[in-house]
């Protein structure tokens, strides 16, 4: 029973690995590491583990993705000969399976972290609660101004990225590849994804923060230097339009539409992860979640563009690792 009593009533305790500084900020006791690909000398046995074991690049995050985004075509997705003629009815689909899907991915991860406290402090990187009675937000209120932009406005552009692509597909106007002439390439353009996708944001990142976009764009997503689970699209329309931008590749690179919606998905659906605010694993250490190396990004500003893959912030000179005298420790703070 206390166990269970454990992930869902507050001030019970759990166990909190890592330290916490006089402030109260969490980090873990390991420095931010980047996964055994871009590496030298080659480590194939070490890529091979993280490639297919659990937790790893395929197991969870990107194969549940995958799933989710798998289902949508098959099950939620109107069918391209529909999609030739803009029409309101399959448009309002895709609006309102994406809205679907952004409330229980973002919305499941917020209820389990800030309204159940299913982990209470465990692993949270700042001790502090989300914003309320706060003018920096929308509303007053960090929740309700994060939902805003990332179910509202968010899910908006990120809908019309999917109908007018759909309707290119649909009336054969971009280079199109199946699974049954194609297979090997059907295959590995999948895999590749991930990583078109973490190079694109690491380059798009560093634009946004060029000082003039950075004051009229990306300040509106640095409001969050606490972030929740929602604040993984809060962001200026005009960030979030380049943001979804990663999705155009398939304009000029042969795609079947599975893999647009498998990037765009991605794309959507896994901010959620990176910004809730909380190392894991969590669920009795079972579902790895959590992204410290983009916390840092968020507690420091001008580190960690990218992400934990392609190690773009090392060649760059831009990581941190997270450790008081690690790599990248004499970054400027932000206060």
């Amino acid at each position: 029973m206390k166990r269970i009593l454990q992930h869902f009533i507050p001030g019970i305790a759990r166990p909190d690995p890592g330290r916490r500084n006089t402030k109260g900020e969490w980090r873990p006791d390991y420095p931010c590491a980047y996964a055994p690909v871009f590496v030298w000398p080659p480590r194939p046995l070490a890529f091979l583990k993280w490639l297919v074991t659990w937790p790893g690049f395929m197991w969870p995050r990107n194969l549940v993705l995958l799933a989710i985004s798998a289902a949508s075509w098959f099950w939620f997705q109107p069918e391209l000969s529909r999609c030739a003629q803009f029409q309101w009815e399959w448009i309002s689909q895709l609006f309102l399976r994406n809205q679907v899907l952004i409330w229980l991915v973002y919305g499941s991860y917020h209820l389990y972290f800030y309204i159940l406290k299913g982990e209470g402090t465990k692993g949270k990187y700042d001790p502090r609660w989300p914003a309320r009675n706060s003018r920096t937000f929308l509303f007053r209120d960090q929740v309700y101004d994060n939902i805003f932009w990332t179910a509202g406005v968010g899910c908006a552009l990120m809908t019309a990225y999917e109908v007018v692509t759909m309707w290119l597909y649909a009336n054969g106007k971009l280079p199109y590849v199946s699974w049954s002439t194609h297979p090997v390439w059907f295959v590995v353009w999948m895999f590749l994804i991930p990583f078109w996708r973490e190079f694109h944001f690491y380059w798009i990142h560093r634009l946004i923060h060029w000082k003039p976009l950075y004051q009229r764009v990306h300040y509106l997503h640095h409001k969050n230097i606490n972030p929740i689970s929602w604040s993984g699209m809060a962001m200026h329309p005009v960030e979030t339009f380049l943001y979804f931008s990663v999705v155009l590749i398939h304009w000029v690179v042969p795609s079947h539409p599975l893999h647009f919606i498998f990037n765009l998905q991605h794309t959507g659906l896994s901010p959620a992860c990176g910004h809730h605010g909380f190392e894991g694993p969590i669920l009795d250490d079972k579902w790895p979640t959590g992204s410290y190396f983009h916390y840092l990004h968020h507690r420091y500003f001008e580190c960690n563009y990218g992400e934990a893959g392609i190690p773009l912030d090392k060649w760059f000179g831009t990581f941190r690792d997270g450790t008081p005298d690690g790599e990248g420790s004499k970054l400027r703070e932000k206060h």
